[in-house]
């Protein structure tokens, strides 16, 4: 049998990258001596005011069909989070609810390019997003971010990128994998371009919440952006709620009302006992997110100081979200080839960070969104093994 010519557009790269991490996490389940740090899935529990919500919202029968595009009191809430912490004008009018960033950012992307259409995308990158953007038919352009320039825009080269054909620049801020957090100046830069030629931005910031030494900017903020940016969340990363899969997007009315066209045939609304739960993390758990910020800038910490000394490798300090960025390139050995012998030798699992792009290769991704114990022996594990292969 034949399948469409979507079968092909979904398959990038950068699948093959999890076969390690299902390897280890299988390891894991079977009680093997593993420590799996290849994957963003943060070991906190989901705030108990969210949990209750949605317990008594069961409770209650809130079972039924509810809003294609998300509850009011839900897009209310996003919609004052956004202009509370980001200072973006935005109503409820301008949201959409979906099941997950993931969902919102896939959404976006079939309403604003099509066919023939080219998506410029700052890379590294998250490994769904050349799928998510070959879906509906449009061309996958990446932008490096240099490691030498500590993956930082690099904006002559995104100015040269552009065609007649670019209908959308997609950022990730704070990015996963790097860790790096756009500031002012570069955000100013991109509106700049996008203004000029006209293009749309699509701006996934699900790591917002989580930026340590400076507060989170959002690119939909600065002015003439509001009406060409969709800005891409969820609560997976900032409360610990992977596994509710509450996402959303926020955009000018007119697109959001497009989305939702694309939302009745795709997701006829996310649950809504899961939306009453995202309206109390939302309202009520600021304290609870301020804790797990706390949490995990102490786990970067811990690490840096952990591998400061190991032989081989270099450490990029990471200025928000989970993920720490190691340069394995002096060890002599390719970013996969560390991986697997690391994960053989010591049943420690990081991810190689190529599947993110060319700009990656030569580090691995450390996820630190695990136990301190785990964590700290974890490193020990690292860093045993590149004393062993430095001295033997």
């Amino acid at each position: 049998m034949q399948y469409s010519q979507l079968v092909d557009r979904i398959s990038g790269e950068g699948a093959s990258a999890w076969k390690l991490h299902v390897k280890a996490t299988q390891a894991a389940a079977a009680g093997e001596d593993v420590i799996v740090m290849s994957v963003g899935d943060p070991d906190l529990s989901t705030p108990a005011g969210a949990i209750e919500a949605a317990v008594q919202a069961l409770r209650g029968g809130d079972t039924h069909y509810t809003d294609v595009d998300g509850r009011l009191n839900l897009r209310t809430a996003i919609a004052e989070d956004h202009r509370r912490f980001d200072g973006m004008d935005v109503g409820p009018e301008n949201v959409i609810v979906l099941s997950g960033a993931q969902c919102a950012l896939f959404s976006a992307i079939q309403c604003v390019a099509g066919l023939g259409d080219e998506i410029l995308v700052l890379e590294p990158a998250y490994v769904t997003y050349e799928a998510a953007v070959q879906a509906p038919g449009a061309t996958f352009i990446t932008v490096p971010q240099p490691a030498s320039k500590g993956f930082r825009p690099d904006f002559d080269a995104l100015r040269s990128a552009i065609t007649p054909k670019t209908r959308a620049i997609m950022i990730t801020t704070p990015s996963n994998p790097t860790g790096v957090a756009l500031h002012n100046d570069e955000l100013t830069a991109i509106a700049e371009i996008a203004i000029k030629h006209d293009l749309w931005v699509i701006s996934d910031e699900v790591y917002g919440a989580l930026t340590f030494e400076h507060p989170h900017e959002s690119i939909a903020a600065l002015p003439g952006m509001a009406e060409r940016t969709v800005t891409v969340c969820s609560l997976s990363k900032s409360h610990a709620m992977t596994g509710w899969r509450v996402g959303w997007a926020v955009a000018p009315v007119d697109l959001i009302r497009v989305m939702a066209k694309l939302a009745l045939c795709m997701l006829y609304g996310l649950p809504g006992f899961v939306q009453e739960a995202a309206v109390v993390a939302l309202r009520d758990c600021v304290e609870d997110v301020a804790e797990m910020k706390e949490t995990y800038r102490r786990r970067r910490d811990l690490a840096l100081s952990l591998l400061a000394e190991a032989p081989g490798v270099v450490c990029m300090k990471p200025e928000a979200g989970m993920f720490l960025m190691i340069d394995v390139r002096e060890t002599g050995l390719l970013a996969n080839e560390f991986a697997e012998a690391l994960y053989d030798e010591t049943g420690v699992s990081l991810l190689d960070a190529t599947a993110f792009g060319p700009s990656a290769e030569g580090y691995v991704r450390l996820c630190y969104a695990i136990s301190e114990d785990k964590l700290t022996e974890g490193c020990r594990r690292i860093s045993d093994f590149l004393t062993a292969r430095a001295t033997g």
